[in-house]
């Protein structure tokens, strides 16, 4: 397997596992609160929902992408 689509799936899972947890974290009572007062995530929230959407495309065109 060449090291390209390696680091594909690598990203694939790590891209998901970021999304998994910040899906979780936006189901807690504090995230909660804090959306219902300003509007926003926390940015630890955000960051997990915004990396594991980049790790996943990432991760999507090494993994699937043209040799």
């Amino acid at each position: 397997m060449p090291s390209k689509q390696l680091l594909g799936l690598i990203l694939l899972v790590v891209g998901a596992i970021m999304l998994y947890f910040g899906w979780q974290s936006t189901q807690s009572v504090g995230d909660q609160l804090t959306e219902a007062m300003t509007g926003r995530f926390t940015d630890e929230t955000m960051l997990f929902l915004i990396g594991g959407v980049i790790a996943l495309v990432a991760g999507a065109y090494f993994a699937l992408g043209r040799r």
